[in-house]
C-alpha cells in the first residue's frame, strides 16, 4: 500500500451518497471525491432523502404522486476533507427547501474512483438559498 493511499481521507458524504434509497442531490459543483485536491476547492452538497411510500416504486406517470422529502443532510467539502453542516427530519424545516424538480441523472465519482449515477442537479444559486435556510434554522 502506498503512502498516498494511507493519507486518503474518508469522506463522511460517501456513506450518505451510497445509501440504498431514493435521494435527490443538489451540489454547488461536480462531485468528484477521488480528486486529490490541494487547492482547497469548496463544494457544498445537500442530500434530500425521498420518503418511501406504497406505490412510489416507479415514476410519477400521469402526473400522479409527489416527491416527499423526509430527511435532509448537508456537507461542505474543502479540499480533501468534509464536514456535515446540517441534518434535519423536521417536516416544517424541510418544507422551506425547494425540491429540485429539474434533477436529472448526474455522474459522480466516489472516493474509490468508481463512477456512480445519482439523481441530482448542480445549482449554486439553489445551494445559496439552502444555506440561508440552514442559517435561519440554526439561529432559532
Amino acid at each position: 500500500m502506498s503512502m498516498h493511499s494511507l493519507n486518503r481521507m474518508v469522506f463522511k458524504v460517501s456513506g450518505t451518497l451510497q445509501l440504498p434509497r431514493r435521494k435527490l442531490i443538489v451540489s454547488s459543483q461536480e462531485i468528484n471525491l477521488n480528486l486529490v485536491d490541494d487547492t482547497k476547492n469548496e463544494n457544498t452538497i445537500f442530500v434530500l432523502m425521498v420518503k418511501e411510500s406504497a406505490g412510489s416504486a416507479g415514476g410519477r406517470g400521469g402526473g400522479s404522486g409527489m416527491r416527499k422529502i423526509d430527511r435532509i443532510v448537508a456537507f461542505k467539502i474543502t479540499g480533501n476533507s468534509d464536514e456535515q453542516i446540517y441534518e434535519t427530519q423536521d417536516s416544517q424545516e424541510i418544507e422551506e427547501f425547494d425540491i429540485p424538480y429539474s434533477a436529472v441523472a448526474m455522474d459522480i465519482v466516489l472516493e474509490s474512483g468508481v463512477p456512480s449515477v445519482v439523481q441530482g442537479v448542480i445549482d449554486p444559486d439553489m445551494i445559496n438559498r439552502y444555506l440561508e435556510i440552514v442559517r435561519k434554522a440554526t439561529r432559532s
